[in-house]
């Protein structure tokens, strides 16, 4: 149905005249008289009769007017519902443990007036295919891994590094030390079964482990930190990776360690991805307080930094 001639009807409705009714549309009285003979046509009923006094309601007319009235109403709420800044922002943190996490709280600590739809995506491929098709409006990601190249229009901002440190129990042969270097690691066991193929992650240890020689287990069902956890600190020789910035509260009982990795750090670096075209202005408000507290250079020792070239 053609809201615009449902529009017209209801004015007229309204002024009685359909030169009035042109005249608050800023129409001519000819396309006033248009819109509603097509109405008519459409409905398959009149709806005004002429008068010496101007366009007075059917019947029909009458019946009609309180649904046109409600088609108005349900057209100005859609188009209100997607008017920029009307809705939520929706924003992938990739995981509620993670530093971009951090960030987001952040933000909405800087501007409590925003309101946020804070999600997270499984892997950087649906992510970064979802701010492409408008269903998120931005996610932290790393760059893809080679071979994968970002959608046209989506767009890239530098967000944080986010340190590696290694999760020890009590009983391993490094959980005394303050520090460990990654060339340390070479031919020990460091079990991830969350590193599922084809994700950025996946990607970024793999790489890790062939430039540092450890060996990568990815095998058994992904049960979470606490189970991962659970595995870690009952083990003289299984260690795992997590973020320096990783909150975590553990059983009283387990005895585990965070040494951080040292010469070099291992850092992970989150970008903000977001398309081109989008008009949220909270958006522009996000990007701008990411910009404004990243962090482009981890903080590390004098050994610096890695990260697969890829992933900068």
């Amino acid at each position: 149905m053609d809201l615009d001639a449902v529009r017209t009807f209801v004015a007229a409705a309204d002024t009685g005249q359909f030169q009035e009714a042109a005249a608050e549309l800023r129409l001519t009285q000819q396309a006033v008289s248009k819109r509603i003979a097509g109405l008519e046509k459409g409905l398959g009923v009149r709806l005004f009769t002429r008068t010496a006094r101007g366009a007075k309601l059917t019947i029909d007319g009458q019946a009609f007017l309180p649904h046109a009235r409600a088609l108005l109403r349900a057209a100005e709420r859609a188009a209100a519902s997607v008017r920029p800044g009307s809705r939520a922002l929706r924003v992938d943190v990739v995981g509620r443990r993670v530093a971009t996490a951090g960030l987001v709280r952040d933000f909405h600590r800087a501007h409590p007036e925003v309101e946020l739809d804070v999600v997270t995506v499984y892997g950087g491929g649906p992510a970064v295919a979802a701010v492409r098709d408008g269903t998120i409006d931005a996610t932290f990601r790393t760059l893809p891994p080679p071979g994968r190249e970002l959608p046209d229009g989506v767009a890239v901002g530098h967000a944080t590094y986010e340190p590696m440190q290694l999760v020890t129990g009590l009983a391993h042969e490094l959980a005394g030390a303050r520090s460990v270097t990654p060339a340390q690691l070479a031919g020990r066991r460091i079990w991830m079964p969350g590193n599922v193929p084809g994700t950025e992650w996946a990607a970024y240890y793999a790489d890790m482990a062939a430039e540092f020689g450890f060996v990568l287990d990815v095998v058994g069902p992904d049960f979470g930190v606490e189970s991962l956890l659970d595995t870690i600190t009952g083990s003289a020789t299984v260690a795992t990776f997590l973020s320096e910035r990783t909150p975590l509260v553990w059983p009283v009982g387990y005895d585990l360690c965070r040494i951080p990795l040292r010469d070099p750090t291992p850092v992970y670096p989150h970008l903000l991805h977001w398309h081109a075209d989008n008009a949220h202005p909270a958006l522009a408000l996000l990007r701008d307080h990411v910009a404004a507290h990243s962090t482009r250079h981890a903080p590390a020792d004098a050994g610096g930094t890695w990260a697969p070239a890829w992933s900068r």
